[in-house]
């Protein structure tokens, strides 16, 4: 079962939200010309085994379905877990910040699982995100309680949220999710330029 991309990550706050976007009834959704680049960041430390150091498979999973995803077509991935080998080769918290920021600031867009619990790490990023001005697409675990923070990005940022319950089922709705974050941000920039 896929699910559809929406802009109401929790029935409980459907009301404060707007309507869901609905799918693009086009033959091909909005181009990503100009999109070479995008930052994709997730819960890290929380997900390592204590006895070894790294994550495991099955954590690692998500990361990596996106990472192939992205990467096939043609899209430079930047990830820390990637990164520093999955907990292997873990980088002092003074070189892994200044690198995701650096990064986050020079990705063209921004993808994020923001975790559950909540990842502290993630949501810094997701903050930078923001206030670089990126086109954000949010993955919601589905049925989970995600911050009211995240439930409100949309509201000062260019944010698409999809649930999922299974990443690689609904990688469709992300890149139909990731196409409109785009297309709207350059809608905005236009307007404002």
């Amino acid at each position: 079962m896929t699910a559809e991309p929406t802009t109401t990550p929790l029935p409980s706050a459907a009301a404060s939200l707007p309507a869901p976007t609905p799918p693009s009834t086009a033959a091909e959704p909005p181009d990503l010309v100009g999109v070479d680049s995008l930052f994709l960041a997730g819960p890290f430390i929380q997900l390592l085994d204590p006895l070894t150091g790294r994550m495991s498979s099955d954590a690692q999973a998500p990361f990596t379905v996106l990472i192939d995803h992205f990467e096939a077509q043609g899209l430079a991935v930047h990830n820390a877990h990637r990164r520093e080998a999955w907990g292997a080769e873990l980088m002092r918290p003074e070189v892994c910040t200044r690198i995701d920021q650096d990064e986050i600031r020079k990705a063209d867009v921004f993808v994020a699982m923001p975790g559950h619990p909540a990842s502290p790490g993630t949501h810094i990023e997701v903050g930078w995100a923001s206030a670089f001005d990126k086109p954000i697409v949010l993955l919601l675990e589905k049925g989970r309680e995600y911050t009211f923070l995240v439930q409100g990005l949309h509201t000062v940022a260019t944010v698409e949220y999809v649930e999922y319950t299974d990443i690689a089922e609904v990688l469709p709705a992300v890149d139909a999710a990731l196409r409109r974050a785009v297309a709207r941000h350059r809608e905005a920039a236009g307007r404002v330029g």
